[in-house]
């Protein structure tokens, strides 16, 4: 049976929207957050009913920002005292500014654990973030954005005031127990009139202006940040989660999203809404007959075809959004949630991304610096390949199985020569489209590290639709025979491409044999050695 997405305004944008449709005994799983100030304990003086909304709004708003301020003004002062005096070239400073780093993430992660709301989303969107010292990554990656719920009876009053009817002429029932609750929404399941099962997402009243005022905090701070720090400028990060969190509050857009995605997956019957369990739960997978690794390959194909053929992207795609179901063609199917972030990709980014990433699995050199000039980056386009493959733009290693020995001495050499002020220039000069790419890859990564795959698999599949993604605009207004004729070319190039990198593993495997047979008579005349040294020792000591 076809969903049916009823979508209900409040004010500007809208409070909530509900799903109707075909949901078995699992239901639907969404992540929200906690309601309207979360910061501060129920039984706070604050939390008074009698205590007038605005004045309530502006303690808050005072606490956590002051809060949020004290953090911030004790990371300047550890990173100033911390690092004073020390050579930025020496061992001694970076095994310093680690330290720093980690006691800096530690207080982030309190911070955003005290604060709630907005800036456990923050936290969880500069964790995604790979460009960020791994200390924070690692450290703020363990946020949970699941929280109390809201009393039913403030959803009810919500509920009732958009819908301008009593719930009973609506539903035939409404669990006042949430399915789910976190920063932005909670939700709950109900059987409409007609009988069916329906999700109903509440959106907390008084967002818009809480998300104001962290926000805003979270400018200053970044402006503070570089006032005392020149080569540390994060307001770009502060811009690029500004938008996401906006996009997230909107709820029409979510729903416009969801269907958008769904007309893009019409043909593509890996991808439904039957009945669900947590993509990363492995052991579950495993139980269910499940193989994990064609989960990752589904899961990373999805993806990269958003990216690279449709240039319309998920922008949150953790385990929370990302389900699977135990039916469907090939013994399961992938279940996509939360369809609140989305990006646009420009047309003319997409071509060039999809050139790039066909650069990155050759390790050409020179096309890698002609895409980052278009891209703005110029010559710091050389850690590209770093960046999504994890190897140097020099490097001899095969795809996707790391780099030698000496190419990671050579390359720590070169990112010491690295200051802050290089990597904050390289990240402010990025497209914006690049902020959502590198996110959502920095996801995926993480999602399929838990499912046990190679990163091999991740690479296959963005080459693989980045060929096809490059030829998707002169396809579009091919005749069907030249359709046809352009898809089996698409093909053969992938397939070209496969076999070039089959060779190159061959390549590769073969200099580690040739490497190893000449180094074998070294070695057995060392072991010989050995065995003669041990054995006139024993005599002499027998003598």
């Amino acid at each position: 049976m076809r969903s049916r997405i009823f979508k209900f305004p409040a004010k500007a944008k809208t409070g909530l929207y509900f799903i109707a449709g075909t949901v078995t005994a699992t239901g639907v799983a969404f992540h929200a957050f906690e309601p309207n100030f979360p910061s501060l304990p129920h039984d706070s003086f604050a939390s008074s009913s009698n205590f007038p909304e605005k004045i309530r709004a502006a303690f808050l708003g005072v606490q956590r920002s002051s809060r949020a301020i004290t953090t911030i003004a004790c990371t300047v002062v550890d990173y100033k005292y911390s690092l004073h005096g020390l050579p930025e070239d020496s061992d001694e400073y970076l095994r310093k500014l680690h330290e720093v780093h980690l006691r800096s993430a530690k207080r982030l992660q309190k911070l955003c654990e005290a604060n709630k709301g907005f800036y456990v989303k923050a936290g969880q969107f500069v964790a995604a973030i790979r460009q960020v010292p791994e200390e924070y990554s690692s450290t703020l990656s363990s946020l949970q954005d699941q929280t109390a719920p809201c009393h039913f009876k403030a959803i009810e009053k919500v509920l009732i005031s958009n819908l301008g009817l009593d719930l009973s002429e609506i539903f035939l029932s409404l669990d006042e127990q949430p399915i789910a609750a976190a920063s932005i929404a909670q939700v709950h399941r109900g059987i409409s009139k007609d009988h069916q099962e329906v999700a109903i997402k509440v959106q907390y009243p008084g967002l818009e202006y809480q998300m104001k005022l962290d926000t805003g905090t979270m400018y200053l701070l970044s402006k503070a940040i570089s006032w005392f720090f020149p080569e540390y400028r994060f307001e770009w990060l502060v811009s690029e989660f500004v938008e996401a969190i906006s996009q997230e509050l909107d709820f029409i857009q979510e729903a416009r999203n969801s269907e958008r995605t769904a007309k893009n997956f019409k043909n593509n019957d890996m991808v439904r809404v039957p009945r669900v369990f947590w993509v990363d739960n492995v052991e579950f997978l495993k139980e269910q007959g499940i193989n994990p690794i064609k989960v990752a390959n589904a899961l990373v194909e999805v993806f990269a075809e958003m990216i690279f053929i449709h240039g319309f992207v998920h922008g949150d795609p953790h385990p929370g959004n990302i389900l699977v179901s135990p039916e469907g063609r090939k013994g399961f199917s992938l279940v996509i949630l939360d369809h609140g972030i989305y990006k646009q990709l420009d047309e003319g980014f997409r071509l060039d991304y999809c050139e790039l990433w066909k650069a990155l699995i050759l390790l050409d050199p020179n096309k890698i610096q002609e895409l980052g000039e278009r891209f703005g980056v110029g010559t710091y386009s050389r850690y590209f390949p770093l960046i999504f493959t994890g190897r140097a733009i020099d490097s001899k290693s095969a795809l996707g199985r790391g780099m030698s020995t000496e190419e990671k001495k050579n390359l720590k050499q070169e990112l010491k020569s690295l200051k802050m002020e290089d990597i904050s220039s390289f990240m402010e000069s990025l497209p914006p489209d690049f902020y959502i790419i590198l996110r959502t890859d920095g996801l995926l990564r993480s999602v399929i590290r838990k499912l046990g795959a190679s990163q091999r698999v991740r690479l296959l599949a963005y080459a693989k639709y980045a060929i096809y993604g490059s030829a998707k605009l002169d396809a579009q207004s091919d005749s069907p025979v030249k359709a046809v004729l352009r898809r089996f070319k698409t093909t053969v190039g992938y397939l070209k491409l496969r076999l070039v990198l089959e060779l190159l593993d061959l390549l590769s495997s073969m200099e580690k044999v040739r490497n190893y047979l000449y180094s074998l008579p070294k070695r057995i005349v060392g072991g010989i050695r050995s065995l003669l040294t041990l054995s006139l020792s024993f005599k002499s000591d027998t003598i």
